[in-house]
């Protein structure tokens, strides 16, 4: 009996992997040109109804600025568990932030958006201040910010 479950348990674990696909997607977001202090940004995934997913990457490394992220902080409950490892320096003014993630293929052409929050201390919050669907067609296309984000791309 022993045998027999170890069986499945191994041809289990070697299924596992081919029924969860990644694709490595590039982001990209270039900033505006403004005065202040760098920029706090939130990258995340949200489900054809608007509704929060997943965190891709964090800007701003003092997490009581976090809140200022409305749309994300509210998403993720600014819960460390959704942004441990995906986090670094703020951007600055001008400045270029590229990170590269892997995203489950069952989200790609499924309805899914990019979003973006962005904030600068004494500076105006943004909340979903970029919106990009999350499809094949969609990749290598750029998106306008409505804030401090100057155009936003992601490729595949």
């Amino acid at each position: 009996m022993n045998k027999t479950l170890f069986s499945i348990c191994l041809a289990g674990a070697m299924a596992l992997p081919g029924l969860v696909q990644a694709k490595q997607v590039t982001l990209t977001t270039q900033l505006k040109r403004y005065n202040g202090d760098g920029a706090y940004l939130a990258i995340y995934i949200t489900d054809a109804k608007g509704q929060y997913q997943k965190t891709l990457w964090v800007s701003g490394q003092k997490a009581k600025y976090y809140k200022h992220l409305r749309d994300w902080a509210r998403g993720s409950g600014l819960n460390s568990r959704e942004f441990d490892g995906v986090s670094g320096a703020s951007v600055g003014s001008g400045e270029n932030l590229k990170v590269t993630v892997d995203l489950a293929d069952a989200l790609i052409d499924a309805g899914y958006e990019i979003r973006i929050d962005s904030a600068v201390e004494d500076g105006r919050d943004n909340p979903a201040e970029v919106r990009a669907p999350l499809t094949t067609a969609g990749a290598g296309k750029t998106s306008a910010g409505r804030g401090y984000v100057q155009s936003f791309v992601y490729a595949m």
